[in-house]
């Protein structure tokens, strides 16, 4: 397959505007958070396709792995404007988005912009919040605007959602709906660190302190850039075959309630853009799409009674099922 791929595809130099070099550009930023969040590569490269491909990532795990400290290095280190909103029980929309206030002085309702008006938002324990402030994120990782009062409000550029969710079997969460999960472009877990990188950590003390210290390793001009150059990344026909394949797994199988949705699928192939991107490919290749097909399906994927998949399986589950041709 990497032959048909290869035929006619042109390089990241030519398709992009401007001489750019991605690989560099990029590998320092991985290099400054792997010095805080220790030990997780994989994670943070994905981390880093998903803002590419501008998508919104969610995080779903234990309270203490870092999920936190990730957004607040990844906002650091890209210079990106940045706001923390803690989803509880009493959270209101209009915590999220702003509120009309009325002024004395001019005689009419001014908009204060809420914490949404951010480049990086970070959504904490999103799951907490009733679903109806959680819908106070929908039109605006959607339509990156935001409509209060009947006035539409832009949102800066790049905009970058990061959710956390605790696990649903913890006290005082919510579920997310469909609708909700669906504008992820990815989910991914941190997990427990390995020994030695647990080691280093305890060594160390604790990483926030660290975050402070981050210098910025890459403009928001030239993360623009990239972002605008991942349009420009060759898909052949033959990857696309590919694509389809896993996704008609997804739906004829029989393994998952509902397969992959349209707008899923073209989240699959924009996120493997990136990827290959990221790793100087002149085009995707399938290791692309492996790579990013698990945190695309993990929260948009659910196994069928009596499959007991976890959801950081079924992406393996599914590129076992389906070869490569």
């Amino acid at each position: 397959m990497r032959d048909h791929l290869l035929m006619s595809t042109p390089t990241l130099r030519e398709a992009a505007t401007g001489p750019i070099d991605p690989v560099t550009l990029v590998e320092p930023v991985i290099d400054a958070l792997d010095r805080i969040i220790v030990g997780k590569t994989q994670q943070l490269r994905l981390c880093m396709a998903c803002l590419l491909a501008r998508g919104h990532l969610l995080i779903e795990d234990l309270p203490g792995v870092g999920k936190t400290t990730l957004a607040h290095a990844l906002a650091s280190a890209l210079g990106l404007s940045y706001q923390r909103i803690q989803f509880t029980s009493d959270l209101l929309p209009a915590d999220v988005i702003g509120v009309s206030i009325f002024s004395r002085e001019t005689g009419r309702f001014a908009f204060h912009k809420g914490p949404i008006f951010a480049q990086l938002v970070l959504a904490d324990e999103i799951n907490r919040a009733t679903p109806k402030a959680q819908s106070a994120l929908l039109e605006a990782m959607e339509e990156r605007q935001v409509t209060a009062d009947g006035h539409t409000y832009g949102l800066p550029a790049p905009f970058f959602v990061v959710a956390t969710r605790n696990p649903s079997d913890q006290i005082g969460t919510f579920p997310l709906p469909e609708s909700q999960l669906d504008r992820f472009l990815m989910q991914i877990t941190l997990g427990y660190p390995e020994p030695e990188d647990e080691r280093l950590l305890l060594a160390n003390g604790d990483r926030r302190a660290l975050v402070d210290k981050l210098d910025t390793v890459m403009s928001v001009e030239t993360l623009l850039t990239l972002q605008n150059a991942v349009n420009d990344v060759h898909v052949s026909d033959a990857l696309l075959d590919y694509v389809q394949a896993l996704v008609a797994h997804t739906r004829e199988s029989g393994e998952f309630v509902i397969g992959l949705s349209p707008r899923g699928a073209i989240a699959l192939v924009r996120a493997a853009q990136a990827w290959a991107m990221m790793a100087g490919h002149g085009g995707v290749y399938p290791e692309d799409v492996q790579a990013v097909l698990p945190g695309i399906v993990a929260h948009r994927l659910d196994p069928t009674e009596g499959n007991d998949l976890q959801p950081q399986a079924l992406g393996s589950s599914i590129l076992n099922a389906v070869p490569v041709t």
